[in-house]
């Protein structure tokens, strides 16, 4: 996990009047001692989890200090009792892929609120599984609506702007963690160039030395990059007016001919690399049993940071074709909630626990990634980034960095050059990358089952590359037979001839 920043800010935990609306449910106004308990369930190593050392204390140029003494959970719990007056327990699970948590709610696990990545929430709201927010939850004048109050505009368009069956994003989830795919690589054995193509991973001179994800979703999205290639880095396409929506369709195409297509692609990226992956690509990375991982932005800047730590600098880079722009965001399932206010207000109290920017701070630095929290009026966040990337006053290598779009107007660092092409812009991408990337759709049954069937022929045996083995295997099976038969009459003939 990534080198965890420290937090002793206290936290400002005062109970609200009765006029900032607060339903009076929540605010056990009623006189019911009943604690909430708060199911959540959120990836592996997500959040952070506390026991911070003294000497990991984030001290920022806004007097803000900031330390993780106890786990998020357990503040969380805290917090809102001093808030709210009311006991809240919460029972915390974890995943390790978007598909991992569908098949858990599938098969009948119960959660009040979820935090998988865009796709997977557009599904679950398609399939009527998601709670809307309540009309108290954007009400910017609570001041503990954090996440109304501090996400940034550029997320929040994002999710206003995307919808699912007439279902508008911010309607029915909040942003959590934000970034991109790319390339993490070794500059003593790829060169720029190269780690600047999906074909790196079909390029034979990696053979072995190459490991991709052991999702459909990303590493289908990889092979659509070099199937789509030549339109993709043609300059036609990328000046037509409706680039944006025309590159979604593509990177979001399932007709049979493509998935054909990917399926090739797949097969010969499955020869040349060393492994499928979902969390080992990190570790390979950092000794060197690899030169280039296709890894989530976070999961680069953890490698950047372990290499760094042992004396290797690598190197972040995103696809020129096209990459993708995914979000992590929060949902609240109608099973868990099941139209319990005091339980829907437990969980937009969590989802705006975890954006105060203090907190927002705390995860990033413990998880590697970055949050969908600018701060709005609280530049805490900001100033975060400058903390980690910030140049020396007298550094004259130092680089602007504008982070406009992200935490507002005149938004710039002068930013350490040795971070460029590595963890800055692994956590924050430049608007030229951002404009190149696609955000992963959602497929519908017909579709998915497709891309399941291609994914199951990449990772076994297809009939067709079985049926060499299954030839040999029968005659050997019949050779037995016929053996064990002569075998067995040879002793019936001495068995007789000895009566």
């Amino acid at each position: 996990m990534r080198k965890r920043f420290a937090l002793a800010l206290a936290l400002a935990m005062t109970v609200l009047p009765a006029a900032n609306a607060v339903p009076a449910l929540a605010k056990n106004e009623d006189g019911d001692n009943h604690e909430v308990v708060l199911r959540v369930c959120n990836w592996e190593e997500y959040i952070d989890e506390g026991g911070w050392e003294e000497d990991e204390l984030i001290e920022l140029d806004n007097d803000v200090s900031i330390l993780g003494e106890n786990s998020m959970v357990e503040d969380f719990e805290e917090w809102y009792f001093e808030t709210y007056g009311r006991k809240v327990r919460v029972e915390y699970s974890t995943f390790g892929t978007n598909e991992e948590l569908y098949n858990m709610l599938t098969l009948g696990d119960v959660y009040d609120v979820v935090c998988p990545s865009d796709y997977l929430l557009m599904r679950l709201m398609s399939e009527g599984k998601a709670v809307p927010f309540s009309d108290h939850f954007y009400d910017e004048t609570d001041p503990d609506n954090y996440y109304a109050r501090g996400v940034s505009d550029y997320i929040r368009g994002v999710f206003e702007e995307n919808e699912i069956d007439g279902k508008i994003w911010a309607d029915y989830a909040a942003g959590y963690m934000w970034g991109t795919t790319g390339i993490v690589y070794n500059p003593e054995y790829v060169t720029e160039e190269e780690a600047s193509s999906w074909q790196l991973f079909t390029n034979p001179k990696f053979s072995r030395r190459v490991t991709i994800k052991d999702n459909v979703r990303d590493s289908m999205f990889a092979a659509l990059g070099i199937v789509h290639r030549d339109r993709l880095m043609s300059e036609q396409f990328r000046a037509d007016p409706e680039y944006s929506e025309k590159l979604a369709a593509l990177m979001n195409d399932t007709s049979i001919n493509t998935v054909d297509a990917c399926e090739e692609v797949l097969r010969a990226m499955k020869e040349n690399a060393y492994s499928f992956e979902t969390d080992s690509g990190k570790s390979d990375m950092v000794i060197g049993r690899v030169w280039a991982n296709y890894q989530w932005s976070g999961d680069a800047v953890y490698s950047l940071d372990q290499a760094e730590e042992d004396g290797v600098e690598l190197y972040y880079r995103v696809p020129e074709e096209c990459s993708n722009l995914w979000f992590d965001g929060w949902i609240i399932l109608q099973k868990g909630i099941s139209q319990d206010p005091a339980k829907q207000h437990a969980a937009e109290a969590w989802i705006n626990f975890l954006s105060r920017p203090d907190n927002a701070v705390r995860n990033m630095y413990y998880i590697g990634y970055t949050s969908t929290i600018a701060g709005g009026e609280d530049d805490t966040v900001f100033e975060y980034m400058n903390w980690c990337y910030g140049a020396e006053e007298d550094d004259e290598e130092a680089v602007e960095y504008d982070v406009s779009y992200f935490f507002g107007e005149d938004s710039v660092i002068s930013a350490d050059a040795s971070y460029m092409d590595r963890q800055l812009i692994a956590q924050y991408p430049t608007e030229e990358i951002i404009e190149r990337c696609a955000v992963m759709g959602f497929f519908d049954d017909e579709e998915q089952a497709r891309i399941n069937r291609m994914w199951i022929n990449v990772r076994c045996f297809t009939l067709k590359q079985a049926a060499p083995f299954l030839i040999v295997a029968g005659v050997v099976i019949l050779l037995l037979a016929t053996l064990i038969v002569i075998r067995y009459v040879k002793r019936q003939r001495i068995y007789s001839s000895g009566k």
